[in-house]
């Protein structure tokens, strides 16, 4: 008995997903909180990037986290990350707060984290011996 591969692409597609409002406003899995870095607090020691590596991503000229997907990770999983935040830089918040969050980080002053000192100082250890 032989099958028609061509049926595949005959078949009816399954109806898209009805909308009903109440998403998240970055889609994904229905959570009631979205997760947020405090950018000014975090050190930049990639803890969080490891334990949920599709949200969380340490910006390359802050040297700081950012929640980059909200539907990345189990909630399960990013609440981990949370929880081995050594700052406690990282928060559930609402998804209305997102905006107004992300309007302040825009004005905040940052220093990138890891750049040498100015000047050149830098710390020199004793030699073995001497």
């Amino acid at each position: 008995m032989s099958i028609d591969p061509g049926l595949a692409f005959a078949a009816a597609a399954a109806p898209a997903p009805e909308r009903t409002g109440a998403e998240p406003v970055l889609g994904g899995a229905l959570r009631q909180k979205a997760v947020w870095v405090d950018e000014p607090v975090c050190i930049g020691c990639r803890y969080c990037t490891h334990v949920a590596s599709n949200t969380f991503l340490v910006e390359p000229d802050w040297g700081r986290s950012r929640a980059i997907r909200q539907d990345g990770d189990s909630t399960e999983r990013i609440q981990e990350a949370i929880d081995t935040c050594p700052v406690d830089c990282i928060h559930w918040v609402s998804y209305e707060e997102l905006p107004a969050l992300e309007e302040e980080t825009l004005h905040q002053q940052l220093q990138p984290l890891g750049l040498p000192i100015p000047g050149g100082a830098r710390r020199t250890l004793p030699r073995a011996g001497a």
